[in-house]
């Protein structure tokens, strides 16, 4: 499968970084209570509270709301670098089950259902078990988390994500000795996702880390991004944000978690194998087999005759993570 290079996106469409923050101090100081808007907030929760669905819908999405405008930031684990603006970040994405343009999510997430929503954790664990998405909301402290985001196709932004370390979650089902490996499966809602229809991938999109990688401190289960919940075309209502690896790896609207023995074949993996590894590292010194990746476009950072950045070894996340390969020959596992 093809994967496209990427286009401009005009300035016009990108908020300001500037209206961001005032966006998030004006949430801050209303406690989301309303946003402004209290009667009709209250008004919902009642309806809501009275068909006795409280955790399918609006008031649930008004709990994760307030959550996310409380995170606090983490700035040993966040990047000084300015961020994507809020525009780009959630219209320019990859997510398959939606279309093969940069577009598409946004333009048909809109009916993902996000509520109710369950995960379940299963496979080598002691204790398994499936998560509603409000207990998962609660599970650990939010944090702000300011990682760079690297895609394989060689451009890159900065997302403020907002969640916890996927470690917290694994704990609670407590890992077997023979756990090895983690596996991430993204929901199927063929009535939402136009793009189940096409054979792009091997549905549902699946993907994998070393136990040891999933449960480094870095990898997040995010359920926010710039103070808000999740967008649907940025994998609502929680994904991964594994920083040192190509996004791909970042799995999107997860429903299952399953620790296994074996290592997994992934979707990328099953498609095209001599393209797209296991590991998946950031690796300016491992070109894709159709280009470089040795430098990078960041969005919303000028236009195409932007000079380029050049890549970091891990994505620039070398001190924290690069002691997982030691030894390893990162030309083959790619």
């Amino acid at each position: 499968m093809l994967i496209r290079f990427p286009t401009d996106i005009p300035a016009s469409e990108i908020t300001s970084e500037s209206v961001w923050h005032k966006r998030r101090a004006l949430i801050a100081a209303a406690g989301l209570a309303g946003v402004g808007l209290g009667g009709v907030a209250q008004a919902a929760r009642a309806a809501v509270a009275a068909s006795g669905a409280t955790a399918a819908g609006p008031a649930s999405l008004a709990a994760a709301q307030a959550a996310m405008a409380q995170a606090t930031l983490n700035a040993a684990f966040s990047t000084d670098e300015a961020r994507t603006d809020y525009e780009a970040v959630t219209s320019y994405n990859n997510f398959y089950e939606f279309g093969v343009n940069k577009d598409s999510p946004k333009r048909q997430a809109g009916a993902l259902q996000t509520r109710p929503w369950t995960v379940r954790v299963e496979g080598e664990v002691l204790k398994p078990r499936t998560f509603d998405i409000d207990d998962l909301l609660k599970l650990a402290p939010l944090e702000e988390r300011i990682y760079r985001l690297r895609c394989v196709e060689a451009w890159s932004m900065v997302v403020p994500w907002v969640g916890y370390s996927l470690s917290h979650l694994l704990r609670q089902v407590e890992p077997t000795g023979q756990a090895a490996y983690v596996t991430f499966e993204t929901v199927m809602q063929p009535e939402a996702m136009p793009g189940l229809r096409y054979p792009v991938l091997e549905w549902p999109y699946t993907e994998g880390l070393r136990l040891d990688e999933a449960m480094h401190p870095l990898t997040l289960l995010a359920f926010g991004l710039y103070g808000k919940v999740l967008p649907n075309q940025n994998g609502a209502p929680l994904r991964l944000a594994v920083p040192w690896k190509y996004g791909f790896k970042s799995a999107k609207s997860l429903v299952t978690i399953r620790l296994v023995r074996e290592r997994p074949m992934t979707s990328w993996m099953k498609s095209a194998p001599h393209e797209y590894g296991f590991y998946a590292n950031v690796n300016p010194d491992v070109a894709h087999p159709r280009w470089s990746q040795a430098n990078e476009r960041r969005i919303g950072e000028g236009g195409l005759f932007t000079p380029r950045r050049n890549t970091l070894p891990f994505n620039g996340y070398g001190e924290q993570v690069a002691s997982l390969y030691q030894g390893m020959d990162l030309q083959a596992n790619y």
